[in-house]
């Protein structure tokens, strides 16, 4: 199935009163598929894929949507870049609140493709934290 949300429905080249049950199936992966992606979606998204034709159109709408282009990759990458080196313990924050904000960072920037050593990563949170 994930073929057809990848590379678009699957194409039957016969009459299909010579279809098999089998030609039926593969036909028929497309609104499989659809379906699946329509039912994890809320209203709102919904919205901006109710005109597609097909389940790759629909993947590649959202995946427009979510992870925008080249331009919006690249910064969302340096503002967590950035966010990482300004990192600093807020006043009156707790140690799990610290450790939440900051895997967060460290989560986002391994998504981007940036990852760091756990000695890079100890480095930076023990530089966050305040003298006392």
């Amino acid at each position: 199935m994930w073929s057809v949300v990848t590379e678009g429905p699957i194409k039957i080249e016969k009459d299909k009163s010579k279809w098999t049950n089998e030609d039926k199936r593969k036909n028929n992966l497309n609104n499989l598929a659809m379906d699946i992606l329509y039912r994890y979606l809320d209203d709102n998204m919904f919205n901006y894929i109710i005109s597609c034709e097909s389940a790759k159109e629909v993947w590649e709408r959202l995946t427009q949507l979510c992870e925008g282009n080249e331009q919006t990759k690249v910064n969302k990458f340096l503002v967590a870049i950035q966010q990482f080196d300004n990192f600093k313990m807020r006043p009156r924050e707790t140690m799990s609140e610290i450790d939440v904000r900051f895997s967060k960072i460290v989560a986002t920037l391994s998504i981007l493709g940036k990852t760091y050593s756990n000695r890079e990563i100890a480095i930076k949170v023990m530089r966050a934290l305040p003298r006392e």
